[in-house]
């Protein structure tokens, strides 16, 4: 039987905290009642608005990065860099910006532009890709981000101005998340970053788990050069 559910694109964001002493990693809780992953810890995310695409950056996204977010993507990057940024405000009241006026503000933003900052996707860089396997009730093409707590215009503690869409936010020591119950998905994005965590610059491939033909692994990987490298 075919899977009709519709795929919609995502955005998530992995903030590392102390990434060359101890490191940790922001995450908070689903509900009970969520129709997606309840009761599971996550990376704070979620699915792209149409109006993403047009909402003002005061700086892009790395070149390199927005190109392979172009790669098997009818999304624009923009909208991609700006969802995160949203998501990650929305779900824990941390900032990704630059001190600016900001009087125009979509009513989605508002929150955001009262704080005196525009979003800046330059500290975000793409480092995974994965769409939900078929026979979930919601699916979803997410894009994970990593971004470094040093670049957050806000108190790295401070989750006061945070929906109620996430219980327990916290920053979680790496070598302990693997201890919390998380999506498989999130155990994958966890192993992945390990293994580069000591390297600041972009990965030389960002992993793309397709989850083709029901077969959940990672199918391709997006290269350097901008041309998808089958595994």
């Amino acid at each position: 039987m075919t899977d009709k559910t519709a795929i919609r694109d995502a955005a998530t964001v992995i903030v590392v905290r102390n990434r060359t002493t101890r490191p940790s990693i922001l995450m908070g809780q689903r509900g009970q009642t969520a129709a997606f992953m309840p009761m599971k810890f996550v990376f704070p995310g979620g699915a792209v608005d149409d109006a993403d695409a047009h909402i003002p950056l005061h700086a892009p996204l790395p070149a390199l990065c927005a190109g392979r977010l172009a790669q098997d993507s009818p999304r624009a990057p923009h909208a991609l860099a700006t969802a995160a940024i949203r998501e990650l405000w929305e779900e824990t009241g941390q900032i990704l910006g630059q001190p600016a006026t900001w009087y125009d503000a979509p009513p989605d933003w508002s929150g955001f532009a009262a704080t005196g900052h525009r979003p800046d996707a330059s500290a975000l860089q793409f480092v995974f890709r994965a769409v939900t396997p078929s026979g979930r009730p919601r699916r979803f093409d997410a894009r994970f981000f990593l971004a470094d707590a040093a670049h957050l215009a806000t108190d790295p503690d401070d989750f006061s101005r945070a929906a109620d869409e996430l219980s327990l936010l916290q920053w979680v020591l790496l070598d302990q998340a693997r201890s919390f119950d998380l999506p498989f998905i999130t155990q994958v994005v966890l192993a992945e970053l390990t293994a580069r965590l000591h390297d600041p610059a972009p990965p030389e491939t960002v992993p793309y788990f397709k989850n083709a033909d029901d077969e959940a692994r990672i199918v391709m990987r997006l290269g350097l050069q901008g041309h998808p490298d089958l595994d």
